[in-house]
């Protein structure tokens, strides 16, 4: 199937060829008919990807403050990567998607296969979307029209926003699309409506509509005709639906509103606004965001969660459907708003001339017959050749891009498929690496008797399945940390791994570090006890980060921590024997990303991780302390150690944490058949403990493993 994408760093605009996406638990999968391009929305991002690094720059000065400290953290090379990264990401273009399902996914109740749906799919010939964000079609409702179902739900949410009464006089500032929507749908509930744009076309196209429409320029002023209109009373309301950075609209905005008037901003204005402007008259001023309650909301989209009625009456997916039905009742009437229909591989002929477009929407048109069992597909000219070591990679988010395909490409691993959930990511980061198959079917890669090991880095609550089945279908499996998130799936995960003859190993690098290597080395092979410090200055992530969620990452302690759990255990030559943690707060019983991680081990040692999210990054991310026999060693954020009581004295060099030695080691042992590079009680015994540390959370008291 095709998708339209834009390259961020060019701006530059292609159909790219990928595999059918699967459809997800919570989800319908949609074979689309029409998609609506929002010129305006969409004209934006494709000149901010034509413009230079110093203009993007300019656009995004919070960013910038970023970038400078991740440079006095991480260094130079490493922060120009990660720019360079983000830059290089695809953009799926998109939200105004219809089409009709041809798979529903776990958990969808309300959908059936072959309803016609509007939803905020990208432009792609297949999507998947959470049910939340899709809504039925009247029968007596186009395709074309239902296209304008999304855009109608933002210009909906901001009308909602100002709440306005039967006979309020409301001005709508801007008439693009979004503009043209505003204003009728202002009429249909009763306004007196004024509207404003600098373009003589939009304006023309309004007032046909039966919107009193006027022409802004230097001799004509919006906040006079204003006055004029309502006999000097000011509007009730100002919706302000146009794009541009002048802080200008929102001066004119509050100067043409009535005392204690409501302004609400739909679109994206500079916002340096002048307080008199708003003192003398009471006016409040509000952001709408998007297309209702529940938008960015991860519990609402990603979860399903619905808002109850009588506490949320207006969310999302109600909003689709009061502006279908609005539509059905031709009390919207958007057909007229329709500039052009293009065939959806004709997109040049929209995109190439955007950013000079007068149209008001323009409509792609999908072909009818896609193959839908194109779950695979090929992107090298020449056949697989296969060897002993035949790789697949399931998963390809940002570590997948910038640690394990670049190791793996200077090790020159043969890797036959790499796996993605919607299939863009995989195939773009695919054709970078030479990989053969982009995949978004993973039974292909088990049932594919050529690949011999897989390597897991998916978000950590399918890392457990993923792990069973891979073992199941005799591979062997190199899975991200954490192994599993519950104790029952790392009993499970167990039982797989002993019916199998193949390795396990989970991708705890540090102990492969250079740095790690060494000082365990000055430690000797002696199983005196030691006593371990690490502190990590792990920096704050949002609460509703997907890592956050216990059930999706596990949380911080689980997901992350575990590195420093096992580096202990390498070091001490030892397993964990009981856990306690001490968090700070008033008494956190689930999560937390604040705490000191206490260990005892079965040979006497000690282990203390200070794991917080509260310090400074200049501050050193990753600092270990060991101390042995009248030894003090010390590694500072693997990239320098001193050495205290030996004759060594420590090492400085650029950082490495490990994954390059980790990823060499595994590729050689699966080679020559040897054993796993971890051995296997070890990581089964630092996942125990990972877990363990949580029910110390919540018992308070010392966990024995």
């Amino acid at each position: 199937m095709k998708q339209l994408i834009q390259n961020l760093r060019t701006g530059e605009t292609s159909l790219e060829e990928i595999p059918i996406p699967q459809v997800k638990k919570g989800c319908v999968l949609i074979k689309t008919h029409r998609s609506l391009v929002s010129l305006g929305t969409e004209k934006m991002l494709v000149e901010f990807g034509k413009a230079n690094f110093i203009k993007k720059a300019r656009q995004q000065p919070e960013k910038v403050k970023q970038v400078f400290d991740k440079i006095k953290t991480d260094g130079f090379r490493p922060t120009a990567e990660s720019i360079f990264r983000k830059l290089s990401e695809p953009l799926p273009l998109g939200y105004c998607n219809v089409g009709e399902i041809i798979a529903i996914g776990e958990g969808v109740n309300e959908f059936n296969i072959g309803d016609r749906v509007a939803s905020n799919g990208h432009h792609a010939e297949v999507v998947c979307v959470p049910k939340n964000l899709v809504a039925k079609i009247p029968q007596n409702v186009t395709d074309d029209e239902a296209t304008f179902t999304v855009v109608g739900a933002i210009a909906l949410q901001g009308i909602r926003l100002v709440n306005p009464t039967f006979g309020e006089t409301v001005a709508v500032i801007g008439l693009g699309l979004i503009g043209q929507l505003t204003a009728e749908l202002l009429q249909a509930n009763g306004c007196e409506v004024i509207a404003f744009d600098i373009d003589l076309e939009k304006v023309a196209i309004a007032t046909a509509r039966g919107i009193q429409a006027f022409i802004v320029s230097d001799e004509i002023n919006s906040v006079k005709i204003t006055q004029e209109f309502t006999q000097n009373i000011g509007v009730d309301a100002v919706i302000i639906t146009a794009s541009t950075p002048s802080n200008e609209l929102i001066s004119q905005a509050a100067q043409m509103s009535r005392k204690r008037g409501r302004i609400v901003l739909v679109g994206v204005v500079g916002l340096n606004l002048q307080r008199a402007d708003f003192y003398q008259k009471e006016l409040s001023f509000q952001v709408s965001c998007s297309y209702g309650a529940g938008r960015y909301d991860d519990n609402y989209e990603q979860n399903g969660q619905d808002y109850p009625i009588g506490f949320v009456r207006w969310t999302v997916k109600r909003n689709f459907e009061t502006v279908l039905n609005a539509i059905s009742k031709r009390s919207l009437n958007v057909k007229s708003l329709i500039s052009e229909a293009i065939d959806f591989q004709d997109y040049k002929q929209i995109y190439n001339h955007i950013s000079k477009s007068k149209s008001i929407a323009s409509i792609l048109k999908y072909p009818e017959n896609i193959d839908l069992s194109q779950t695979s597909i090929c992107l090298q000219n020449h056949s697989f050749q296969p060897t002993q070591n035949v790789l697949a990679i399931i998963g390809s988010g940002n570590f997948t891009k910038a640690t394990i395909l670049p190791n793996l490409t200077k090790l020159k691993a043969n890797i036959k498929y790499l796996s993605s959930a919607s299939g863009l990511s995989g195939t773009l980061l695919a054709k970078k690496f030479s990989v053969h198959y982009s995949t978004t079917n993973n039974k292909d890669i088990f049932r594919d008797s050529e690949v011999s090991a897989v390597i897991i880095a998916t978000r950590h609550d399918m890392h457990a399945r993923m792990c069973i089945d891979a073992l199941r279908a005799e591979k062997h499996v190199f899975v991200e940390k954490p192994l599993a998130l519950n104790h029952a799936e790392l009993e499970e995960i167990i039982e797989a791994y002993q019916l199998s003859n193949k390795t396990l190993t989970v991708g705890f690098n540090r102990r492969f570090s250079p740095f790690s290597v060494d000082l365990k080395t000055q430690l000797g092979n002696s199983n005196m006890p030691i006593n371990v410090i690490i502190t990590v200055n792990a920096g704050e992530i949002p609460k509703n980060h997907w890592t956050q969620n216990m059930g999706v990452g596990g949380g911080r302690i689980i997901g992350e921590a575990c590195h420093f759990i096992d580096l202990i255990t390498y070091f001490s030559g030892s397993l964990v024997e009981s856990v306690m943690i001490n968090s700070m707060g008033q008494n956190p019983k689930e999560n937390t990303d604040n705490a000191t991680i206490l260990l005892k081990y079965s040979n006497g040692s000690t282990g203390a991780i200070n794991y917080f999210a509260n310090g400074n990054k200049a501050y050193s991310k990753e600092r270990i302390e060991v101390y042995s026999q009248g030894k003090t060693l010390i590694i500072d954020n693997f990239r320098k150690s001193e050495y205290f009581g030996t004759k060594a004295s420590g090492m400085s060099r650029s950082q490495d944490k490990g994954h390059f030695s980790q990823f060499e080691l595994f590729l050689e042992r699966i080679n020559n058949g040897g054993k796993a590079i971890i051995p296997i009680e070890e990581i089964i015994n630092t996942s125990k403990a990972s877990l363990a540390a949580i029910e110390s959370l919540k018992l308070g008291t010392w966990v024995k493993i």
